[in-house]
């Protein structure tokens, strides 16, 4: 998978809208526009940054032990269950775009319920 099909499969997603909050820093957000709207994507050159859960489940941590070479914390905001997940890695397509899709959900749970997208995927 390249980053460019990650970010195509993020940006997929029903209410996905790309932004570009610092520099060149690529995000996928959900949600109402401008201060509305919730990063659920970090789009890298060679990674994408996701939310795994708070730590609590268990599922962060499941990552970094399944793949230690290709999986990492993020920086600043890895305590609340961020991970970094190296793209063109052993980590299996099917596996980062279950990734995504968590991250996804996980976000979209968050939001207000009059801001959630309908659907899980765009028409």
């Amino acid at each position: 998978m390249s980053p460019d099909e990650v970010a195509a499969y993020a940006l997929g997603k029903a209410g996905a809208w790309p932004d570009t909050p610092w520099e060149n820093d690529r995000v996928a957000k959900v949600g109402p526009g401008a201060a509305g709207g919730k990063i659920f994507a970090f789009l890298g050159d060679d990674t994408v940054g996701v939310k795994c859960g708070n730590g609590r489940d268990g599922t962060a941590d499941e990552w970094l032990d399944r793949y230690p070479e290709d999986a990492s914390v993020m920086a600043y905001i890895g305590r609340s269950g961020w991970n970094t997940l190296r793209i063109d890695g052993a980590i299996p397509d099917d596996e980062i775009r279950e990734a995504v899709d968590q991250s996804y959900e996980l976000v979209v749970a968050k939001l207000p319920r009059k801001h959630r997208p309908e659907s899980g995927e765009s028409p």
